[in-house]
């Protein structure tokens, strides 16, 4: 389970629960998220990202994975499934994408002005307080305990740096390096058409809009796809126990009936 930003581990706190006693769940922290280190002197690129799951994968020598994907944590993930194809055994994507920006809406460009930016970012932790208002279906109404939670590791200046540089590294233009990594990577996910692929989409998510849900379907055209219409980016947030049935009915489906590996 790969989270994105400005979340951590956190986020797949129910879907852990549910599953731990029947599968191997493997929930990161991005290197300078969650309860992983945060060096200020680190680069924080997308590709640093995908190189550290990557590694993971292999150190742990994980193998018949399902993936699954939210935010950031979409796209990291697909690039490094394209890496370790053969690792790879089915995916499972909530509002993400793996192509350059449809469109950045304009409450998060307004967090690259220089300088103003960062303070707030940094400074006021305006980027993840607003998700906790704003990525849910429920504007305002996240329960108090899970915002908090949400934003316990992000406390200080220091901690906050890879929210700040996930936000760097959304590609605005075409002259961004990540714009033409996102444009391959697009071009090679298509080979996970052959596999089980299923798309849960919040269809009240401001920034990954039913219009990526569908970019995806291009891609992965035999792909089950639940489009929950009550909920938002925050899609697990909103509508928990839907989410739960669709992961535990796929992976049935699909075939995954692996005993417990590990606790």
């Amino acid at each position: 389970m790969v989270h994105g930003n400005p979340t951590w581990s956190f986020y797949w706190r129910k879907l852990i629960h549910h599953f731990r006693d029947t599968h191997r769940v493997i929930v990161p922290d991005h290197l300078g998220c969650g309860l992983s280190d945060k060096p200020q002197d680190y680069s924080y690129r997308f590709v640093d990202h995908v190189d550290n799951l990557v590694r993971l994968v292999d150190h742990l020598d994980l193998d018949q994975l399902t993936l699954l994907g939210h935010d950031w944590g979409g796209a990291i993930g697909l690039a490094a499934a394209v890496r370790r194809p053969d690792r790879i055994a089915r995916l499972i994507l909530f509002n993400t994408g793996a192509f350059p920006p449809l469109r950045v809406p304009r409450r998060i460009a307004l967090c690259r002005t220089p300088l103003l930016g960062e303070l707030a970012v940094r400074g006021a932790n305006v980027f993840a307080r607003a998700a906790t208002w704003m990525a849910t279906a429920r504007r305002g109404q996240v329960d108090p305990l899970v915002a908090a939670g949400m934003l316990a590791p992000y406390d200080n200046w220091g901690n906050r740096i890879a929210i700040q540089r996930f936000v760097d590294e959304i590609p605005m233009s075409s002259r961004h390096p990540n714009h033409a990594v996102l444009v391959k990577l697009e071009k090679e996910i298509g080979r996970f058409s052959d596999r089980p692929v299923m798309l849960v989409w919040g269809m009240r998510d401001w920034c990954f809009t039913p219009r990526c849900l569908e970019r995806f379907e291009s891609v992965f055209p035999d792909a089950e796809v639940h489009r929950l219409e009550e909920a938002g980016h925050w899609v697990i947030e909103d509508v928990p126990t839907r989410v739960i049935t669709c992961v535990d009915s796929f992976l049935e489906s699909s075939g995954c009936h692996w005993p417990i590996l590990a606790k």
